[in-house]
């Protein structure tokens, strides 16, 4: 007989079918914050413009605002506001050539959500 050692005191009294599967679906929830971080993460590609423009650099390589602009239509303004936002939470970096500053998806679960496309 195996024990469920995972399961919390207040839940043992539930009906188990597989406890082995109760527990490894309870430690890949652990620790409790882990789950809210990845949904922070990813809730970056939840928005149109932001998952639009993480497709194009994911194709293009390093591309400045300009180039993403003309890609997407979207205006320049609207591109570096939400290149802006992407680099605040680490899914996209920069790269500088002189003058022009070229994004690029920063390693990560995002990136690598992305490669699966």
């Amino acid at each position: 007989m195996w024990t469920v050692h995972l399961i919390p005191a207040e839940r043992s009294g539930h009906r188990i079918i597989d406890g082995e599967r109760v527990c490894q679906a309870i430690a890949a929830i652990s620790p409790p914050g882990a789950v809210a971080a990845h949904a922070k993460t990813f809730a970056v590609l939840g928005d149109p413009t932001r998952l639009t423009l993480l497709i194009c650099i994911k194709a293009a390589g390093p591309i400045s605002v300009s180039d993403l602009a003309v890609a997407t239509g979207l205006n320049d303004t609207t591109v570096s506001q939400t290149l802006r936002y992407l680099r605040a939470a680490q899914v996209v970096s920069t790269e500088r050539d002189g003058r022009v500053i070229r994004y690029q998806l920063a390693d990560g679960p995002v990136a690598a959500l992305l490669a699966r496309r």
